[in-house]
């Protein structure tokens, strides 16, 4: 038995494209499909799926945030494996069977699935979200994967094995520190790159900065909880610097060279500001629902 949750905010013109793309998965295994939201009207609209399909259902969840609400829910299902998606993304044909099928290994304990951009390339904003998918998330994971090294899972797609953590503390992003406590454990880490998940990234500068601010202060409070010295952090400022050569290889015009080392100042920006943020005014990451206008 599987156990699908999609955790949504305000996305009632999103959720029904992420419900049926799971609606669409050809798998031999049960699965329940719980669309986990705070506000009515992402509610209503996956409860117009809900009165078609047995296997859709939804969860009210209290609006402090979406690790918050997983811990609301994660007691309650009984499903052997949890995936986790987004209500603002949706996922490729086969991409369930390849989520689910690395866990056929016992010592499997989360599998990562791989987000693709939607956005055109035309655009400086839509190229930068296609080479840090594609040069930065992907051949990271990818190259991890390989040497069988530890990597973290994306947010956008990804699954783990029910019941063997109980929490995971709420001022560290879900998909980062649950990894993080399987491998303590013992458990290994898969990248499935055929698990495809179409994701559409902010259209204007302020979101872009404030999403990549919020996922590296999702970072920043992992030595609280794991040992990074026995498993260093795979998202910081050092391996940005030293991995950040590998960007240079993905233009394939003029334009996109020109984009390319646009992004590198905008990237050093954003680790100040994290910096700024976590070091000096001592704000750290928190749990809580924020929607991204720009990708309505």
């Amino acid at each position: 038995m599987i156990d699908v949750i999609i955790t949504s905010f305000n996305e009632p013109e999103t959720i029904g494209k992420a419900i049926k793309s799971f609606l669409s998965q050809d798998i031999n295994e049960r699965y329940n499909i719980w669309v986990v939201a705070p506000d009515k009207p992402t509610l209503e609209e996956a409860r117009k799926y809900q009165k078609k399909y047995k296997n859709v259902r939804t969860f009210t969840d209290p609006g402090k945030g979406k690790s918050y609400a997983l811990h609301k829910i994660l007691p309650t299902l009984k499903g052997e494996i949890i995936v986790l998606s987004d209500g603002d993304v949706f996922i490729k044909e086969n991409s369930l069977k390849y989520l689910i099928e690395p866990f056929k290994n016992k010592k499997v304990g989360c599998v990562t699935g791989r987000p693709v951009s939607l956005d055109s390339k035309k655009n400086i904003l839509g190229y930068w979200s296609h080479l840090l998918c594609d040069a930065g998330a992907h051949e990271a994971r990818a190259k991890r994967a390989k040497k069988e090294k530890f990597l973290e899972c994306s947010g956008y797609l990804w699954a783990f094995r029910n019941k063997i953590i109980k929490k995971f503390p709420l001022d560290v992003a879900e998909d980062t520190v649950v990894p993080y406590l399987f491998r303590e454990k013992g458990y290994k880490i898969i990248y499935a790159h055929q698990s495809i998940a179409y994701v559409k990234f902010p259209k204007n500068f302020r979101e872009f900065i404030e999403q990549k601010k919020r996922t590296a202060k999702g970072h920043e409070s992992l030595a609280k909880y794991v040992n990074i010295k026995k498993l260093p952090r795979t998202k910081s400022f050092k391996n940005e610097i030293s991995e950040g050569y590998k960007a240079f290889f993905y233009p394939k015009s003029l334009k996109e060279i020109i984009y390319t080392f646009a992004l590198f100042p905008i990237r050093l920006y954003i680790w100040i500001l994290v910096f700024y943020h976590t070091t000096i005014k001592k704000s750290h990451y928190h749990d809580s629902w924020k929607r991204v206008e720009s990708t309505k």
